[in-house]
């Protein structure tokens, strides 16, 4: 298996580097340059819908799990790509906000109910269970896209959550070498990577809903099956996900009691604030992955190794990365000068 997995994750890596390349090439004829706009953080006119890349590699590393275990594989990613169509239209056009979530709660949904969820034992019936985690990956999937706003940072957020739950399971539960799972889950993030060598900063073209929507659903599939497997834990994956969450929890927060209209697109969260005071969209996106790596991985790994205080570990990661979002300016109005404000 190691080895197959292997060639499936070199494959997806070369699919998504070349779908994404060739976007870039006719992204004008494809009707998908995006235009700098008082939201965005770019200046100049840029190709969106690359992420039709990571769609196309992570498709491709699915087969082998829908060549194993049909009655799973198949429906994640036939949902993956209807969700990824939904965004790619986007791209090229704005679709109502009720149309995008409705679709994104009906296709974790669809999800959910192919997932064994009973097996949690959660003393909560199957039926409240399963709307509960329906809502919760499409709340995931939208503040995922929500944190696609500047350079190379979504795609490296990626493939940090998938290598680095991938890495931890193994650690843990080395057996599961030859589980095709977690091959898929390595294939993404290969596709990830082929992807990133062209939106790595300063991007050649952005990924788009239909890349970030995509992830978002994706991320929350590998989240909910390896804790159903008892891989990994709800709270390592809520700290390797602590930057994400934190930020964009934050600034939605903040909105909400401002009475602001929280759902339209905007550029105030932490990573934003970063970018524009440290002027580099490459100096934020690898403090992320810096604390990714340095920080949230071994926290994670601790929070493994000591089951029985996951809460509190996962508890005060979260609270010191809220802290951490308020300081670097999530949710602030901005100045005259496009700063975030004390």
């Amino acid at each position: 298996m190691p080895t197959l997995g292997l060639a499936i994750a070199a494959i997806a890596a070369l699919v998504s580097f070349f779908t994404t390349w060739f976007i870039l090439r006719r992204a004008g004829k494809l009707g998908l340059m995006q235009q700098p706009n008082g939201r965005s953080s770019h200046v100049a006119p840029t190709p969106g819908g690359g992420g039709v890349g990571i769609v196309a590699g992570g498709s491709v590393a699915g087969l082998l799990m829908a060549l194993l275990l049909p009655w799973l594989g198949v429906p994640v990613i036939m949902a993956g790509i209807l969700l990824a169509f939904i965004g790619y239209s986007a791209d090229k056009r704005p679709i109502a906000a009720r149309w995008r979530l409705g679709a994104q709660v009906l296709l974790m949904g669809a999800i959910v109910a192919v997932l064994p969820i009973d097996q949690l034992g959660l003393p909560v019936p199957e039926s409240v269970l399963l709307v509960l985690l329906t809502l919760g990956g499409a709340l995931w999937i939208n503040l995922f896209n929500f944190m696609d706003g500047i350079d190379g940072l979504a795609a490296s957020e990626a493939i940090f959550l998938l290598a680095g739950a991938a890495l931890l399971a193994y650690l843990f539960e080395p057996g599961i070498i030859d589980d095709p799972r977690l091959w898929w889950m390595l294939g993404l993030a290969a596709a990830c990577l082929g992807f990133l060598l062209l939106n790595w900063p300063p991007a050649r073209i952005f990924m788009g809903d239909a890349g970030s929507t995509y992830l978002g659903l994706m991320l929350a599939f590998f989240a909910l099956t390896t804790m159903l497997s008892f891989w990994l834990t709800l709270w390592q994956w809520l700290i390797l996900a602590g930057l994400f969450l934190a930020d964009s929890l934050t600034t939605l927060a903040r909105r909400v009691l401002r009475r602001e209209r929280f759902w339209e697109g905007h550029k105030r969260h932490a990573y934003q604030a970063l970018q524009r005071r440290f002027g580099s969209h490459l100096t934020a996106t690898l403090l992320y992955v810096g604390i990714n790596v340095l920080v949230l991985l071994p926290l994670a790994w601790l929070a493994g190794a000591y089951r029985e205080w996951g809460f509190v570990i996962a508890a005060l990661t979260g609270a010191a990365l809220v802290a951490a979002a308020l300081w670097a300016g999530a949710g602030a109005p901005l100045t005259e000068d496009g700063q975030a404000e004390a």
